[in-house]
């Protein structure tokens, strides 16, 4: 059954890195506002950093409701479930933060990762607690390959329409929350 760890190493670290799937859990401060839940899991990704340190690459993409929640409160939950033969569900809680396209830090955080079109940010988690479950009602699925429309979607929009793309889309959360506005705004005339 369920078990805490002291990081994020050994067995649990194995299993983790082995996931093709992931999921990102945050919900706003307060009572109002939806809880969100973003599956990610283009390869090459996510990795550990160290024992209580992970960090993903966060992709544009049709919602920023993770970055919203995080620039507000930073209360995250990663899981990770297996769906092979041996059983497991690994929880990761923490207080995430957004490393922006645009910050200071974001080359050296993003160098961890292969360079996609569509990159906005890293997410970087400060894992505060790590614990596993059995998972024993899980199915049995089998990983066909990859989806990767995502990147070639972003490539065909050219640098410039995906920041469109994000003026569009990623300015604020479902429920109204400031989410990813760090774009510069277009320069008229010239």
């Amino acid at each position: 059954m369920g078990k805490v760890h002291d990081g994020i190493a050994g067995r649990v670290r194995e299993f983790v890195e082995r996931q093709p799937v992931f999921f990102v859990a945050t919900a706003p401060s307060g009572d109002d506002g939806h809880v969100n839940v973003s599956p990610k899991g283009l390869a090459d990704t996510f990795v550990v950093v160290d024992e209580h340190t992970v960090a993903y690459l966060d992709l544009t993409a049709s919602g920023a409701e993770t970055i919203a929640h995080l620039r507000q409160n930073g209360r995250v939950t990663v899981m990770f479930c297996s769906f092979e033969a041996k059983p497991n569900i690994v929880r990761l809680h923490g207080r995430g933060r957004v490393v922006g396209l645009y910050d200071d830090d974001y080359a050296v955080w993003a160098a961890r990762f292969p360079a996609n079109p569509a990159a906005r940010a890293v997410i970087v988690v400060d894992v505060e607690r790590v614990s596993d479950s059995c998972g024993y009602s899980l199915p049995l699925m089998s990983l066909d390959g990859e989806r990767d429309l995502l990147t070639p979607n972003m490539e065909r929009r050219g640098a410039d329409g995906v920041v469109a793309y994000r003026r569009l889309k990623n300015r604020a959360s479902i429920d109204g929350i400031p989410a990813f506005d760090d774009d510069p705004e277009p320069v008229s005339g010239a």
